[in-house]
C-alpha cells in the first residue's frame, strides 16, 4: 500500500482540498451564533486568504451552519482564519467541529448543497447560498478550477434531485415550522395580535406563510429600517409601525415573532411591560432575543432549534425519497472524481504537446530549406492532426491505465519532458 501512486488531490501542489465547520448536529444555536459570518466578516476572511496565497476558499454560513471550504497545506490554516473573524475561539471549535479531507470533503458538500445534510431534510435554500458563496469568492480571486468545476457538479445535482425525487414536497421551512408552531399552540390565532420583528428572507417567508395559513388580519411589522417594512407590507396591505414603538407594540401582542440579523440580542426583558401572555419565537442566529425575557413570568421563548419537530410529516415522506438522492448524488460525484483525477496527467500532455510542437516546426523548417515549392500550409495543418492524435492516445491510454504513474515517468523520459504545475 505504501508505493501506491497518489490522487490528483494527495499530489497536487496546492495542498490538501479542505472542509471544515460546525452544524446544527454537535453544536447549539448558542455555539453557531459564536461562529456565524456577517457579511463583513466574509469580506475580510476572503481578503486575508487572497494575501495569504490561499488558493482556494468558501465561506458558508447560515442559522444551522459554518463551514469553509478551500485548499490549505493544513486545515488549521482555515481553523484559524475562520476564529480571527468570529467570537468562537479554537477550543470551542475542537468541541463540535468537524474536518473533511479531499474526496470526503467533495463527498460532504455534496450532501449539503442537495439538502441531505440540511436540519431539515430537502431544503434548497441552502443551493442559492452556495452560489453567492462561490462567487464572491471568484470576485476575490480565491477560486481554482477544481473548486469552480465541484461546485457546477454540486448545482448540477440538486437540480436533478430537485426535479427527479420528492426530497422537496410539501412546505417546510423555518419559517412554516414557526408557523405551524403557532397555530398549534394559539387558540384562535386568526383573531390574535401577531407583531414581527425583523424583515429579512426569513421574515418575509414567515410573514408569507402567516397569512396563508392563519388567515389573521392583524399582523403588524416593525423593522429598524422601515422602508424595508413597508416595501413588505405593502405586498400584503399590513400595518407598519416605527422602531421608536416597539414597546407599546409588544404590550399588544400575542405572538412576537422575532427575525431580525443582529449579532447581539435585540428584545431583552427591559422591552416587555406585558399584561398578558406572550410567545415569543426568536427565528434569528444569533439569538437576537436574551434568555433574560423569561424572568418575566408571561413569556414563553421558543427558538428556532425548537421548532424541528413540527415538520416530522412532511420529513418522514421526504426520507423515502433518501435512496434516490444519493444515487444521484453517487452518480454525478463519482464523475466530478473522475475528472479531478485526470487532472494529474494534465501537464504531463501539455508538456507533451509543447515537445511534439518544437519537433514540428524544427522538421518544417528543415524541409522548407530542402524542398522547392514545399507547401508549409498543408504540411502544418497534417502535422497539428498527428500531434492530436498523438496526445490523445498517450490521454486515453493514461486515463485507463492503473499504473499511470509509472507511464507518466516513461513518458517523461522518453520525451525529455519538463511539466509544470499550473
Amino acid at each position: 500500500m505504501e508505493n501506491s501512486p497518489k490522487t490528483y488531490l494527495e499530489s497536487s501542489p496546492e495542498g490538501n482540498f479542505y472542509a471544515i465547520g460546525l452544524n446544527y448536529k454537535k453544536a447549539d444555536a448558542e455555539v453557531r451564533g459564536r461562529f456565524s459570518i456577517n457579511e463583513s466578516a466574509k469580506e475580510r476572511i476572503l481578503l486575508q486568504s487572497s494575501e495569504e496565497k490561499i488558493p482556494a476558499l468558501s465561506v458558508i454560513s447560515t442559522c444551522n451552519r459554518t463551514e469553509l471550504y478551500g485548499f490549505a497545506k493544513h486545515p488549521f490554516q482555515l481553523i484559524k482564519l475562520l476564529c480571527e473573524h468570529t467570537n468562537g475561539t479554537v477550543e470551542d471549535f475542537e468541541k463540535v467541529a468537524y474536518i473533511y479531507k479531499n474526496r470526503e470533503a467533495v463527498s460532504h458538500l455534496f450532501k449539503v448543497g442537495t439538502g441531505l445534510d440540511s436540519q431539515i431534510l430537502g431544503d434548497f435554500e441552502i443551493i442559492s447560498q452556495l452560489r453567492k458563496s462561490f462567487r464572491e469568492s471568484k470576485k476575490h480571486g480565491v477560486i481554482n478550477p477544481f473548486m469552480e468545476r465541484l461546485v457546477n457538479a454540486v448545482i448540477q445535482a440538486s437540480k436533478r434531485i430537485k426535479n427527479e425525487t420528492g426530497i422537496s414536497s410539501g412546505a417546510t421551512s423555518v419559517s412554516f415550522a414557526a408557523v405551524q408552531y403557532i397555530m398549534a399552540r394559539v387558540p384562535y390565532v386568526s383573531e390574535k395580535n401577531l407583531l414581527l420583528f425583523g424583515t429579512g428572507k426569513i421574515g418575509r417567508n414567515t410573514c408569507e406563510n402567516l397569512i396563508k395559513h392563519t388567515k389573521n388580519k392583524h399582523i403588524t411589522l416593525i423593522n429598524r429600517t422601515k422602508d424595508k417594512a413597508e416595501k413588505v407590507a405593502g405586498k400584503f396591505n399590513l400595518v407598519v409601525k416605527d422602531y421608536a414603538d416597539i414597546q407599546s407594540e409588544i404590550a399588544q401582542a400575542d405572538v412576537l415573532i422575532v427575525a431580525t440579523g443582529a449579532q447581539q440580542p435585540t428584545i431583552s426583558k427591559e422591552l416587555l411591560y406585558l399584561k398578558k401572555p406572550l410567545l415569543i419565537l426568536d427565528l434569528s442566529i444569533p439569538k437576537n432575543v436574551s434568555e433574560n425575557v423569561l424572568e418575566n413570568e408571561m413569556v414563553t421563548l421558543v427558538h428556532l432549534d425548537d421548532l424541528s419537530a413540527v415538520t416530522d410529516q412532511t420529513l418522514e415522506k421526504r426520507a423515502k425519497q433518501i435512496p434516490l438522492a444519493e444515487e444521484i448524488n453517487y452518480e454525478i460525484e463519482a464523475e466530478f472524481n473522475k475528472w479531478a483525477e485526470n487532472r494529474k496527467f494534465a501537464p504531463t500532455i501539455k508538456a507533451l504537446k509543447v515537445k511534439l510542437a518544437e519537433i514540428k516546426a524544427g522538421e518544417i523548417d528543415f524541409q522548407r530549406k530542402k524542398i522547392n515549392g514545399f507547401n508549409e500550409e498543408q504540411a502544418e495543418i497534417i502535422s497539428d492532426r498527428l500531434i492530436h492524435k498523438i496526445t490523445t492516445h498517450f490521454a486515453n491510454h493514461l486515463k485507463g491505465e492503473e499504473g499511470s504513474h509509472e507511464s507518466i515517468e516513461l513518458i517523461k523520459r522518453v520525451f525529455q519532458l519538463e511539466t509544470t504545475t499550473n
